[in-house]
């Protein structure tokens, strides 16, 4: 495998310290074209669908690409911005922000954002955060929740990139925060400010991504996961547990999928009776979608249609403060020990040891 071509080596140069946030992905444009490439990318991915390839690949090829994309464009134009898509408009917006809070804490790492699938992708800002000079890479997928799905799937983008790179940085990885005190706070804080804003509702529903059982029952944790967010938030908020409940959305074919499926949750708050419903998506850490679409949207008409009165979709952590704040401690938890940059007093020593074994003065 050919290796891909090294940046120039400058020497006096200090080496630096990055940080990749990492997100799922988004199609360029609310277009099918544009959603089949994507849709063609993800779906594709091994850890996504797991059933034999052969298979899965008559399925995808045979009837979703040819189905799927013109719908799910549809679906896009409805939550599409002037500047783009709102998943890729919020991780640039955390990305600049997570720099400046860092940088205000004394950290000053080179941040960029990658999509496992779409632009920009892992293999490009990987290359660029060794252009700017990292040897020391924390990888953060934007995932609180880890799943093979998701969070394994991210590293093996890293690996992929890694097969071809003839000098490798040093990684850390972040597998999960799902029980983070700085994380539960932040979704506390978005759901108290909506409160302070709007009112209590009689019900809370916290929907979470949903991934085949089937996973469940081979080892991954994500349901257990997102449980115990669910119950740290609710013990955060003062929630009792008949004021609140858990479901999983986004389910895909006939497969059994992790339950209490959100939609049909819905149907059943607003037919017993729960007039006022607030919905909260705390593994979403930035709005696409499966929040601004499928549950703002159609999950609102669902609880209406069901005999509900007023629905209120409580936005994802997007670019609250609270967020930032709760990043830029996941970080600042995982790169110790690791010289940070430029005047970071780890960084001068190294510098002086490196000077000491060459006969440099110092």
């Amino acid at each position: 495998m050919p290796y891909q071509l090294e940046p120039a080596h400058e020497h006096g140069t200090p080496p630096r310290t990055g940080v990749l946030l990492l997100n799922l992905g988004t199609p360029e444009a609310p277009q099918a074209g544009a959603v089949r490439r994507y849709l063609a990318e993800f779906l594709s991915d091994p850890r996504v669908v797991e059933i034999p390839r052969w298979l899965w690949a008559l399925v995808l090829h045979g009837v979703i690409l040819r189905v799927r994309p013109a719908r799910s464009a549809a679906k896009y134009a409805q939550v599409w911005t002037p500047e783009g898509s709102p998943l890729k408009l919020w991780t640039e917006k955390q990305t600049k922000l997570l720099q400046g809070f860092l940088g205000e804490r004394g950290l000053p790492l080179v941040v960029r954002y990658a999509m496992r699938y779409g632009t920009p992708s892992v293999a490009s800002q990987l290359t660029a955060l060794k252009q700017a000079g990292c040897v020391r890479i924390l990888v953060l997928p934007l995932y609180p929740q880890y799943s093979a799905t998701t969070t394994a799937s991210a590293f093996d983008a890293v690996n992929a990139w890694a097969r071809t790179t003839r000098l490798l940085p040093e990684f850390r990885f972040v597998n999960r925060y799902h029980d983070a005190p700085a994380y539960i706070e932040a979704l506390a804080r978005r759901v108290l400010d909506h409160w302070q804003r709007e009112g209590r509702a009689e019900h809370v529903l916290m929907s979470f991504h949903g991934i085949p059982e089937l996973m469940l029952t081979r080892g991954d944790p994500y349901h257990c996961e997102c449980h115990k967010t669910a119950r740290l938030l609710a013990q955060r908020l003062g929630l009792a547990k008949e004021y609140y409940s858990l479901s999983f959305q986004s389910r895909l074919g006939r497969a059994k999928w992790l339950q209490p499926y959100t939609d049909a949750t819905l149907r059943a708050l607003g037919q017993r009776g729960v007039k006022h419903l607030q919905v909260i998506c705390p593994g979403f850490v930035a709005d696409c979608l499966e929040t601004l679409e499928e549950i703002a949207i159609e999950g609102k008409a669902s609880f209406i249609a069901a005999g509900g009165k007023t629905f209120e979709y409580i936005p994802a952590l997007n670019d609250h403060p609270a967020w930032i704040n709760a990043l830029a401690t996941l970080v600042q938890q995982h790169v110790q020990g690791w010289p940070t940059g430029p005047g970071d007093p780890a960084e001068l020593e190294a510098q002086r040891q490196r000077a000491k074994e060459v006969g440099a003065p110092n």
